[in-house]
């Protein structure tokens, strides 16, 4: 994938707003947090994960793509790189953390979406 890819992916999702924090693209679903891009930690972007041990699975099947710093080492999120992360499984992923800090009114226009009756 390219940056070009991933925040149209990133976009496509409603109600994502793009932003800069801490000077790096931010991307927000209703003033919450979304995700970020972080190019100078290997050209990544972060991912938001149900747990640690998914993201030492992801780290452990493919060490090429994920990695993580000692910032994140005690939060479920990974760090995939952009020129090697699969783009269903990152649309996937995103999907998930979309289902989850989306406002509910907003969740509900779009059934389409992983996570769709969930309650998440």
């Amino acid at each position: 994938m390219t940056h070009d890819d991933v925040r149209a992916l990133l976009l496509s999702f409603p109600g994502v707003e793009d932003g800069v924090s801490y000077g790096e693209p931010s991307f927000k679903v209703a003033g919450k947090f979304f995700t970020w891009m972080r190019p100078a930690l290997d050209d990544s972007i972060v991912v938001h994960l149900d747990n640690l041990d998914e993201r030492e699975v992801l780290v452990e099947m493919d060490p090429a793509t994920f990695h993580f710093t000692d910032h994140y080492r005690d939060h479920p999120i990974v760090l995939a790189r952009v020129a090697s992360v699969d783009p269903v499984w990152l649309r996937a992923a995103l999907e998930k953390r979309w289902r989850r800090i989306a406002p509910k009114k907003l969740s509900k226009a779009h059934p389409d979406l992983i996570g769709a009756g969930s309650g998440a």
